[in-house]
């Protein structure tokens, strides 16, 4: 059995998973066909086979109710048992009220605690430190965690360097109480220097007073994402093993965000890896599903069987801001 170090007493666990994956699938050729690029390129620039969008009656929340009610299933809690509800989301497109108060409602929750976080990529793993040391702390005892997001409706059909890559999803976990660690320590952070290379192109204020403004888009620019995740990220995941006081060897996976899969090759070769030790390649079907993206691709592994349940992971997420997360985790119950 592999130990997480962290702080004495009460600890902290994921009890089950579960998640949305829509019913559509978008081709790369049907995404051709409004960007001047083809199947061959987008594969080879991104991994990206195919990926989800979200039917026109589904949106974050509802996304974000679907996977909530499979992770609580799987955690074998009930709704009314839950006393905190935290959605990772970037695209959830009303400003108030959060997107968490209208989820716990809908699952039929007795009114727990409620609040988004938008960290971008990122916001799935800042939102499980959160309810880790929520739990920890004694305020909560189980804290359902989502990650949600349609960004098929944010971003631009004719925009060839960002459309492609995108794509909508959810995923669930419930955090509660353990004797033993099980959410390691969180390492993460920002660096505000490079905001701008994932950006919404205008604020909706602007949009909404100046006559004939193109509507706001998510726009990105792959080559700075790129070079900074590639470099930065192999020295962060490091300090996750390092604070938890795991060995790569001790691993059974490593789930980084699925933003794309050469990235997830360099960072997969900078921590040396056993030959053996699966990488969550998730992003082949599913595309990048921003915060959604590390429980789409952790439900993945143990669906698939690649991993089981009470295996020792290294999640590692990075995105707008730009910021990243990270922590080693037991994997819960599917």
């Amino acid at each position: 059995m592999v130990a997480i170090s962290t702080t004495q007493g009460r600890q902290s666990k994921m009890l089950g998973l579960g998640v949305h994956r829509p019913e559509r699938i978008v081709t790369n050729d049907e995404i051709c066909e409004f960007i001047d690029s083809s199947d061959e390129w987008i594969q080879t620039r991104s991994g990206i086979k195919n990926r989800r969008f979200a039917a026109p009656e589904e949106n974050v929340v509802q996304m974000s109710i679907s996977a909530g009610r499979k992770a609580l299933e799987a955690s074998g809690i009930t709704a009314d048992q839950v006393d905190t509800v935290i959605v990772a989301t970037s695209t959830h497109l009303e400003l108030t009220p959060q997107a968490a108060a209208k989820v716990a409602h809908g699952l039929g929750t007795k009114g727990p605690a409620a609040f988004d976080i938008c960290a971008g990529c990122a916001g799935f793993c800042y939102s499980l430190a959160v309810a880790s040391d929520l739990v920890k702390a004694g305020t909560s005892k189980y804290v359902l965690v989502i990650g949600a997001e349609q960004l098929s409706v944010t971003t631009d059909p004719y925009d060839r360097t960002t459309r492609f890559i995108f794509a909508d999803g959810a995923g669930a976990v419930v955090v509660g109480q353990s004797d033993e660690a099980e959410i390691g320590p969180a390492v993460w952070g920002s660096d505000g220097s490079q905001s701008d290379a994932i950006v919404q192109t205008t604020d909706w204020y602007e949009y909404i007073t100046t006559a004939d403004m193109e509507r706001p888009w998510i726009r990105m620019n792959g080559i700075s994402v790129f070079r900074w995740a590639a470099f930065e990220m192999g020295k962060a995941a490091q300090k996750v093993l390092d604070v938890a006081g795991i060995k790569t060897d001790e691993l059974h996976a490593f789930i980084p965000h699925q933003a794309n899969s050469r990235i997830t090759d360099l960072l997969a070769k900078s921590l040396n890896l056993d030959e053996g030790t699966p990488v969550a390649n998730d992003i082949a079907e599913t595309g990048n599903t921003s915060a959604a993206s590390i429980p789409l691709a952790m439900e993945e592994l143990l669906r698939t069987g690649k991993v089981k349940a009470g295996d020792t992971a290294l999640l590692l997420a990075f995105g707008a801001g730009l910021s990243y997360a990270g922590q080693v985790v037991k994997l819960p119950n599917l």
